[in-house]
C-alpha cells in the first residue's frame, strides 16, 4: 500500500484526508490491501493530480477512481460532513474504521477495532440494508472471504431485509457471487438471499472443487441468463448445461463428448457427473490430437455448405476411432458419403 499513499498524499498535500474502509481493515488484519478509498474534500480534484487515468466512479456520490498499472485502484470520494459522519454512512464496523492519510491515530466510533479481534460483522445501524441492498449480499462475501460471522442482531437484519436483496443492478449482484465459495452459497440459502435470486443447491453440492464460474452454472442454472454475464460465461453456461456423459469411455463416443463440449470438456465432465475417469480419458485424448488434419474443407471441391462441415467432422470421429488414418481414407470415406456423382469433384491432390 506504499506507493500508492505516497502518491495519494502528494496530490492531497496540505488538505483534510482519510484512508476508510477495506484498506485500514485489511492493514489492521495483515490482510494484502488492494484497492485504497481516500476521503477527501474535492474528490475530482485529487483523482486527477494523482497523475493517472481517472474516471468518475459514481456521478451520484461524487467518487472518482484512479487507475493503477497493476490492476489496482485507489478511489476517491466526497468528505462533506466530517469523517464521523462519512464513517457513520458505512455498512459493518469493521469498515466504518478511518486513519489519518498523513498518519496518526484510528478514528473508531463504533468499535470497529474491537470486532475485528472479535472477527465479528456487525451493523453500523439497523438501516444499512434499506439504504444498499447489495450490503445482503456484501455481508455474505465478508463472512466467507474473512471467516467473520454475523452478530446475532445484523443476522436478524439480514434475514428480515432478504426479499430486497434483487433490487441492485445485475452488475452489482453479479459482482458479489462470482467472489463466494461453495459454502458461501450454503450461507445465502440459510439466510434466506438465494431463493430470491432464484439459486438453488443441489447441483453445487454434488461438485467437487468446482471453479468459481462453475458455482455460478451450479447454483442459477439457466437463470443466470438474467444477469447481464458475458458471453464467454454465456457459452459456458450453456456448454455445461446440455452436456451429457457418453455412454462409455470408446475414442468414439470421447470424441462426440469433446466435439460438443470443447473449449470445456473437462469441466463438462465433472459438471455432468463423470467421475475422474472420463476427466484423465479426456485430457489422454486431448494429448493424441494431430496437429494437422488429414482434409480441408477446400479440398473436397463441394459448393460452401453446412455438409461441408458435417463431412470434415465425420473424418475427424473416423480418425479418432482409428478406422481411418491417411489423407486416402479420408477421401474415400467422403467419397462413399456423398455418392458416386459427386466423387469426381473430391480432389486427389
Amino acid at each position: 500500500m506504499l506507493e500508492p499513499l505516497r502518491n495519494a498524499r502528494k496530490a492531497l498535500a496540505g488538505e483534510e484526508a482519510w484512508i476508510v474502509g477495506g484498506a485500514v481493515r485489511d492493514e489492521l488484519i495483515a490482510r494484502p490491501v488492494v484497492d485504497v478509498d481516500i476521503a477527501c474534500r474535492d474528490p475530482e480534484s485529487a483523482a486527477r493530480r494523482y497523475g493517472r487515468p481517472v474516471f468518475p466512479l459514481s456521478e451520484r456520490h461524487g467518487a472518482w477512481r484512479v487507475a493503477l498499472d497493476d490492476g489496482r485502484t485507489v478511489d476517491f470520494t466526497p468528505l462533506q460532513n466530517g469523517i464521523e459522519v462519512d464513517l457513520s454512512t458505512r455498512d459493518f464496523t469493521i469498515n466504518a474504521i478511518a486513519q489519518p492519510l498523513d498518519g496518526g491515530d484510528l478514528v473508531d466510533p463504533f468499535g470497529g477495532v474491537q470486532d475485528l479481534e472479535r472477527r465479528v460483522l456487525r451493523a453500523v445501524s439497523p438501516s444499512i440494508f434499506r439504504d444498499d441492498p447489495l450490503r445482503l449480499l456484501r455481508a455474505v462475501r465478508l463472512e466467507d472471504e474473512l471467516g467473520f460471522r454475523l452478530d446475532a442482531e445484523t443476522e436478524q437484519l439480514v434475514r428480515e431485509h432478504a426479499a430486497l436483496v434483487e433490487r441492485p443492478a445485475g452488475e452489482r449482484i453479479l459482482a458479489e457471487l462470482v467472489r463466494l465459495s461453495s459454502e458461501g452459497y450454503e450461507r445465502l440459502a440459510e439466510l434466506g438471499l438465494l431463493a430470491p435470486l432464484g439459486g438453488k443447491l443441489e447441483r453445487l453440492r454434488a461438485l467437487a472443487e468446482p471453479s468459481a464460474e462453475m458455482r455460478l452454472v451450479a447454483v442459477f442454472e439457466q437463470q443466470l441468463e438474467r444477469l447481464p454475464i458475458s458471453n464467454d460465461l454465456r457459452r459456458y453456461a450453456r456448454t455445461l448445461l446440455r452436456a451429457r456423459c457418453p455412454s462409455d469411455l470408446t475414442p468414439r463416443s470421447v470424441f462426440r463428448f469433446r466435439r460438443q463440449t470443447e473449449p470445456w470438456a473437462t469441466e463438462a465432465a465433472r459438471f455432468a457427473g463423470g467421475g475422474e475417469e472420463l476427466e484423465r480419458t479426456i485430457e489422454e485424448a486431448r494429448g493424441r490430437d494431430p496437429a494437422e488434419p488429414l482434409l480441408r474443407g477446400d479440398e473436397l471441391g463441394l459448393p460452401p455448405s453446412p455438409e461441408i462441415g458435417r463431412l470434415l467432422a465425420l473424418v475427424e470421429e473416423e480418425r479418432a476411432a482409428g478406422t481411418i488414418s491417411t489423407r486416402k481414407e479420408a477421401l474415400d470415406l467422403v467419397r462413399r458419403e456423398v455418392g458416386d456423382a459427386a466423387s469426381s469433384d473430391v480432389t486427389e491432390s
